[in-house]
């Protein structure tokens, strides 16, 4: 079983501040998978990556991490959704390298998109004629969180991303698909935190972490939970995920697996 909890961040890169936390041999997705429990791919969404490549990504890490991989910005930004067999077909089958440790696919939307019924109601359909994978999606125009928008994406199983900085009212909290349907298939809520004031730059600070893990942990829902930190750019996200993991209780099912001497286990707690 997946753990219930998913803490990591968008990419593996371990910043030098936090190489300790990090410990043992191998590459830097090898020694990340070790410590926390999942991570977004997000450079898929700027280039095409190679089956092969997503295949290594896989052996190099345990049965039970998981990954989400971000949808490439020829689909989402360039194609604003227009459902193409040609754009998604060689993204999914690349994807599937990853085997079960593949989770959720991330559809981030321009905030110029807006929502089209029509459009979204072509592209969910072929997203799951095409794939079994759980998908969630970070819309940024104000249509997206319109009832009938978040409606939809109830009805076409696609969590609505949790966000912060929340740019729109409802923006902070999941939406779409939150729950199991009646046919007992689960959801997934999903959250990703692009550092503020600055985004993808400000580290959040011990007292708002404090608050996101006890509003995280007040959740009744058996839906797969995910927390992605974003704010990379000054290498703040591994801090934040590392003290989110303590704060939250979440350690990797993966002890026997890990090297002696982990310093993980006795960093301090945030506070």
């Amino acid at each position: 079983m997946p753990p219930p909890l998913v803490i990591g961040t968008a990419g593996w890169s371990i910043p030098s501040a936090e190489s300790a936390d990090f410990p043992g041999e191998g590459s830097h997705l090898q020694r990340y998978s070790r410590t926390l429990t999942g991570v977004e791919v997000n450079s898929s969404f700027y280039r095409p990556h190679q089956p092969q490549t997503y295949a290594r990504w896989a052996a190099e890490t345990s049965p039970d991490f998981q990954f989400s991989v971000k949808m490439p910005k020829a689909i989402t930004h360039e194609a604003a959704l227009a459902p193409s067999e040609d754009l998604l077909v060689p993204f999914l089958e690349g994807v599937a390298q990853l085997g079960e440790r593949l989770k959720v696919l991330l559809i981030q939307l321009p905030p110029s998109l807006s929502w089209d019924r029509r459009t979204a109601a072509a592209f969910f359909r072929l997203l799951s004629k095409l794939t079994d994978v759980p998908a969630v999606c970070e819309p940024r125009h104000a249509s997206w969180f319109a009832p009938e928008a978040d409606q939809q994406l109830h009805a076409a199983r696609i969590g609505r991303v949790a966000v912060d900085p929340a740019h729109h009212p409802d923006a902070a909290l999941p939406g779409g698909w939150l729950g199991p349907q009646a046919d007992g298939a689960g959801a997934v809520l999903y959250r990703r935190w692009h550092g503020a004031p600055r985004m993808y730059w400000s580290a959040y600070d011990p007292a708002w972490l404090q608050s996101r893990a006890d509003e995280l942990l007040r959740w009744h829902n058996d839906a797969q939970q995910w927390v992605i930190f974003d704010n990379t750019a000054s290498g703040a996200a591994t801090a934040n995920a590392l003290d989110f993991q303590q704060l939250t209780g979440t350690v990797p099912r993966r002890s026997s697996e890990s090297p002696e001497g982990s310093s993980r286990t006795n960093r301090p707690a945030a506070r």
